[in-house]
């Protein structure tokens, strides 16, 4: 629990009106319980002399608390986060699924709102999560690719939250296959293949055993691997939803970048690439790569002065990240990270390298202070 007093709470106070938040002692003990009325100004006064205390989560919402969290607790968050989401889609089919969902996926919106780059980071960093995790960690930055990029084509707010919740559910039914195909690095077996083509239909079945009754969220769900020359599956369509045309895209590109038994992920450049030549021209895909950039944050790369550093935000131009350097020319570590602005010549970006070559190893939580 984080607590804050009473005093600095006082504009959510109305003396003659019940209260809305319990109100504890300075050690944390109940004094008074939500909905109890105070009768008079002297009552509050005396309660702010006690130095009494209000548990911030009775407070605010989970955006609220997020847009006005220090920075440096943005990377604990987003770990939450994905602990929190990995609980509620495995308790899919269950009761109250559709109220856990709610309340697990406003603190990832709301992240993703307070800073997108931070968010672009879960994404790119994806080797750096158990391959357990591999089907989880997977919906997840779908969604987060999903919500970014319809954003960027100008979606109302439904559709966005709409087809955020659908790519977050989009493989409900398949979670734990595809930690053991993550790790399996041999072609899916018989069985393994029917559950893969089956997997649409029946997380439609259990979104719906959850009271989802969405029926844009719930088509999206279920045509999310068809595509437009009818070779997808399960139904083999050729008129598909925009929401489900996105989703796949985002499923496709986020899949690239995230690595698997015998492959590594391929370089955001890379992926980016390939997808935009599937598709020339594509308003989502040319959204989609234009959100990330060429060189999104948590990619690592080489610059012009030979020094070598993590992308921690984009630029103004898609070649221009900002760079925080860990090594100098001679590859030897920096004591402190340096910031270099690519749009300088002497720091322009020359290549991207994968984790394995860097010269220094970087944890996951360095990676992410890095970017706050």
């Amino acid at each position: 629990m984080a607590y804050a007093p009473l005093a600095a709470l006082r504009d959510r106070i109305t003396v003659g009106a019940p209260l809305p938040f319990n109100v504890r002692d300075a050690d944390g003990t109940l004094l008074l319980a939500r909905e109890q009325v105070l009768r008079d100004e002297r009552e509050l006064d005396s309660l702010f002399e006690r130095g009494t205390l209000v548990d911030l989560d009775e407070v605010y919402t989970p955006a609220e608390r997020i847009a006005t969290a220090p920075r440096e607790e943005l990377p604990r968050l987003w770990e939450e986060c994905f602990d929190r989401v990995d609980d509620v889609l495995r308790r899919c089919g269950h009761a109250h699924f559709r109220e856990a969902l709610d309340d697990a996926s406003a603190p990832v919106a709301a992240l993703v709102e307070r800073d997108p780059d931070l968010a672009l980071f879960q994404v790119l960093r994806a080797d750096a999560n158990p391959l357990v995790q591999y089907g989880v960690n997977h919906s997840m930055h779908t969604a987060i690719v999903c919500r970014l990029v319809a954003q960027r084509l100008g979606w109302d707010a439904d559709s966005t939250q709409r087809v955020f919740k659908a790519a977050l559910t989009m493989n409900v039914s398949m979670l734990e296959l595809q930690g053991t195909l993550a790790f399996q690095g041999t072609p899916p077996t018989r069985s393994q293949r029917e559950q893969i083509l089956s997997h649409p239909q029946r997380s439609v079945e259990m979104l719906r055993q959850s009271g989802i009754t969405d029926r844009e969220w719930l088509d999206a769900v279920l045509q999310h691997h068809e595509t437009p020359d009818g070779a997808g599956y399960p139904q083999g369509l050729t008129e598909i939803g925009d929401l489900a045309q996105l989703i796949r895209r985002a499923d496709v590109y986020t899949a690239k970048l995230s690595p698997r038994a015998g492959r590594e992920a391929i370089s955001a450049d890379r992926a980016g690439r390939e997808m935009f030549m599937s598709e020339p021209g594509h308003p989502m895909v040319a959204a989609m790569v234009k959100e990330f950039g060429l060189y999104p944050p948590g990619c690592f790369v080489m610059l012009a002065s030979g020094e070598i550093g993590m992308v921690v935000k984009r630029g103004p131009a898609v070649n221009n990240p900002v760079v925080a350097v860990m090594t100098t020319a001679k590859g030897e570590p920096c004591p402190e990270p340096i910031r270099r602005d690519t749009s300088f010549p002497a720091y322009a970006v020359k290549s991207v390298l994968p984790a394995r070559h860097l010269p220094v190893r970087v944890q996951q939580e360095m990676m992410a202070q890095l970017l706050v």
